[in-house]
């Protein structure tokens, strides 16, 4: 039997249903982890790129704390903080940093989609009377929204990756079964473990996927393209 079986065996063996951390309830905490940091990090940042895309001022600084943040090495953050915060509110401090890491795609996402949009179409919509808090939400908000979609699903893929280290701070999550199998050199258990979160972020991958096609606006399809190809 080859390794691959045998994480196979180790996914499908009734004993995953018990334990110390049954594997759906390992699965739940990493989902919960994911959706609660990447709803916060959304609360925050979207304003925040709206705000920026609309009016064009902040943007060098938003740009330069996205890279900025982006640099910063996920496990040692998340490490930082469970020290700042204490033991007792380490959770606390792993979604915290889970945020700080989400933030950057989903701000850059906010604001590239309300600065894409033609700023022909603006200027219509102000000439109709509309106000700037219209314009945002009428205007560039719903055609900005594919870019933003992507910058919540790069956001996304990336939380739900990083989550697996709160296993490191006894937090749960698929992360706990991949630690464990490392400590007790069962490699079935870490492949096996690893398929889960590697499932988990194509699953994510493929929703936002189907979202994207769903926001996108009817006159960005290729069409027109095609109707020139044929009329030529």
């Amino acid at each position: 039997m080859n390794l691959f079986q045998e994480a196979l065996a180790w996914l499908t063996s009734p004993d995953r249903a018990s334990g110390t951390l049954p594997l759906a309830e390992a699965i739940g905490q990493h989902i919960g982890f994911t959706a609660v940091s990447v709803l916060i990090a959304a609360a925050v940042a979207i304003p925040l790129g709206y705000l920026i895309g609309h009016t064009g001022r902040g943007r060098e600084i938003a740009v330069g704390l996205s890279g900025a943040a982006r640099a910063i090495p996920s496990f040692g953050l998340i490490l930082l903080l469970v020290l700042v915060l204490g033991v007792t509110r380490s959770e606390v401090g792993a979604v915290i940093a889970f945020v700080l890491l989400a933030i950057p795609s989903i701000l850059a996402g906010a604001y590239a989609g309300v600065q894409a949009v033609d700023r022909r179409t603006v200027d219509a919509a102000r000439s109709m009377g509309m106000t700037e808090w219209q314009i945002l939400l009428k205007v560039e908000a719903p055609l900005g929204l594919p870019l933003l979609i992507g910058g919540l699903r790069s956001a996304t893929l990336q939380v739900v990756a990083t989550v697996t280290l709160a296993g490191y701070v006894n937090l749960g999550g698929i992360g706990f079964h991949i630690i464990q199998g490392l400590q007790l050199r069962r490699y079935e258990q870490i492949l096996g473990a690893s398929l889960i979160v590697v499932v988990l972020a194509l699953a994510l991958d493929l929703l936002f996927a189907l979202i994207a096609l769903a926001v996108r606006p009817g006159g960005s399809s290729s069409a027109r393209p095609r109707r020139r190809l044929a009329t030529s």
